[in-house]
């Protein structure tokens, strides 16, 4: 068991996830150190965490080279095994408990899937690769775990979550969502029946702290709620707000040449978003609701502007799917 004031070190902690991490365990009480690369809010809780930078894609972890130690590492940015055989050369032994943040892509969906923890991982891929692409993601991310086994040990933390939604959420896929329900009327959906599964990103965060002061040993499933499409967009919807949800199919989405975040039709095994993570909840993982987690993204959304989103189709590209739906 760590106390309750210990050193951690947060590898990529300025931005989503780490984020929401850095700030639980500094209202912990916890004594912090980001490395990160000073893109993403540089002077964040300044004075209050010890910045370090670097850059994990070019293997910079000079700032690192010092006389110190951490009792635990949580390491949130690790895509590629090099990201990891690099950091533990970097500190050489010089860190407790490594938490690492890996994905339920790294399920094989090709074996036996199954509902805990103990289905199969993707095996190494046969070629080398740093190339992060849909095809690679999983089979990536399981070849970190194993490298976090091989030079951290057997006693670490995976934490393996499904799609991450909240405040500060970069890619909008979460975002689009709250903001399109608020806005009511008739909402252009897909695959309304079909589950999705999310995880609060400040839920996620809480719940790797919680792994490094327990050092917590073995893998879990980082998730949340879970419930058919139609359900969770109603759930995030506000209440004096009304909306109908129409159903458009694959057809009319290619022949507008939009794609919906987070529910487009997919292959994807539903066993892979309905995740009961009951191991992950009894090491103390938080499941707020998905209401709550929408009504956060939109004070978010608002105090940064409302700016433009990445993802989801233009309110014209809607109403296009929306009047060929409806002619059909």
């Amino acid at each position: 068991m760590i106390w309750a004031m210990s050193r951690l070190l947060v590898v990529g902690g300025t931005s989503f996830v780490g984020r929401h991490a850095v700030y639980q365990a500094v209202d912990a009480g916890h004594d912090v150190t980001v490395f990160h690369r000073g893109h993403t809010n540089p002077d964040m809780l300044a004075g209050r965490i010890d910045h370090r930078l670097g850059d994990r894609a070019t293997g910079d972890y000079s700032s690192l080279d010092i006389d110190e130690t951490w009792d635990a590492v949580l390491d949130v940015s690790a895509y590629v095994p090099r990201h990891v055989h690099q950091l533990a050369d970097a500190l050489a032994a010089r860190s407790g408990h490594y938490v690492h943040v890996s994905s339920i892509s790294a399920y094989d969906d090709t074996a036996r899937i199954t509902l805990d923890e103990d289905s199969p991982l993707w095996p190494d891929l046969t070629e080398h690769t740093e190339d992060v692409t849909g095809q690679t993601y999983g089979p990536l991310k399981a070849m970190c775990e194993r490298a976090g086994h091989e030079r951290f040990g057997e006693a670490m933390s995976i934490v393996r979550p499904t799609y991450v939604c909240g405040p500060h959420d970069a890619t909008d896929r979460f975002t689009y969502w709250a903001r399109r329900m608020a806005a009511g009327g008739d909402v252009a959906a897909t695959s309304l029946d079909a589950p999705l599964q999310i995880v609060d990103a400040r839920d996620l965060g809480a719940f790797l702290v919680t792994c490094a002061e327990s050092a917590a040993d073995g893998p879990f499933d980082g998730v949340g709620v879970f419930a058919p499409v139609r359900e969770m967009l109603i759930a995030i919807t506000p209440a004096d707000v009304a909306v109908r949800l129409v159903e458009v199919d694959r057809a009319t989405l290619d022949a507008v040449g939009v794609g919906l975040p987070l529910i487009e039709p997919e292959a994807e095994l539903p066993e892979l978003k309905t995740r009961p993570g009951r191991r992950a909840k009894a090491a103390g993982l938080a499941e707020r609701s998905v209401a709550e987690t929408a009504d956060a993204t939109r004070a978010w959304d608002a105090e940064r502007g409302s700016p433009p989103l990445k993802v989801g189709p233009t309110a014209e590209q809607e109403a296009d799917l929306l009047r060929r739906q409806l002619d059909v």
